[in-house]
């Protein structure tokens, strides 16, 4: 997840913002090991925090359909992180290094989201929009100053861009509908011997068509048919009379 949106980052940032230049495009910690290292011009994104965002937590269970409506699989809705990304630029003058800030920070405004073609993977699969900001103050647990001095660096100007990104818990998948028949047997034990209950079980057993001759699903109303047919079902036999004398 993570991964994806350094590539969506990116693919936005060279495409829009350094197309045509020659600045380099990093994600590495901007340690002075790094900066003595660096030979060009460059911007760097630091990924220095990774937290969820409780505000957008949801409980419950979210079903998936499929073409004729049975549900297929359900899953627990998505849980949103916030990645917080320390922009700076990198150059041998400062007057440089403002004027690629500006440029940074003119075209990640006109983004409230990052654009869905350049999402990929898996992020792209979700279909869900991915937040993002830039130049809101961070929270106060974490000062921009502790930052750089974790670094081991000097306070530098930066952005701060935060990515609001949706990471989709495993889905469970429903078994299949049940469509096989239902058979009743019912015996009595209070006598008439192995041979007799045998029989009589066989006689009361409930009987569904075969499957091959389509079973009517539960909660589906057979068809009745003419008073005719039921009769044949039933019998012919009426109401027993007795003789008058």
């Amino acid at each position: 997840m993570i991964h994806e949106v350094d590539e969506a980052l990116h693919a936005l940032l060279t495409d829009e913002m350094l197309a045509g230049t020659d600045v380099l495009l990093a994600f590495d910690a901007p340690t002075r090991e790094w900066e003595a290292r660096r030979n060009a011009p460059t911007v760097n994104l630091f990924l220095y925090d990774v937290r969820e965002e409780l505000t957008h937590r949801r409980e419950g269970r979210v079903e998936e359909y499929d073409s004729a409506g049975a549900v297929v699989a359900e899953h627990r809705p998505p849980r949103y992180f916030a990645l917080s990304y320390l922009v700076t630029a990198w150059t041998a003058q400062p007057q440089d290094e403002h004027r690629l800030l500006s440029v940074l920070l003119a075209g990640l405004v006109v983004h409230d989201v990052l654009p869905p073609s350049r999402l990929v993977g898996g992020l792209a699969a979700l279909g869900l929009t991915v937040p993002m900001s830039v130049a809101v103050p961070p929270s106060r647990d974490r000062g921009l100053a502790d930052i750089w001095s974790a670094l081991g660096g000097s306070l530098k100007p930066s952005l701060d861009l935060v990515v609001t990104t949706p990471i989709a818990a495993s889905a469970t998948f429903a078994a299949q509908p049940v469509t096989d028949g239902l058979r009743l047997r019912a015996g009595d034990r209070a006598g008439g011997g192995p041979a007799g209950r045998a029989a009589e079980v066989e006689a009361r057993r409930l009987r569904y068509p075969d499957p091959a001759d389509g079973v009517t699903p539960v909660g589906v109303r057979r068809a009745r048919g003419t008073a005719a047919e039921r009769q044949r079902r039933e019998g012919t036999g009426g109401p027993i009379r007795g003789d008058r004398r």
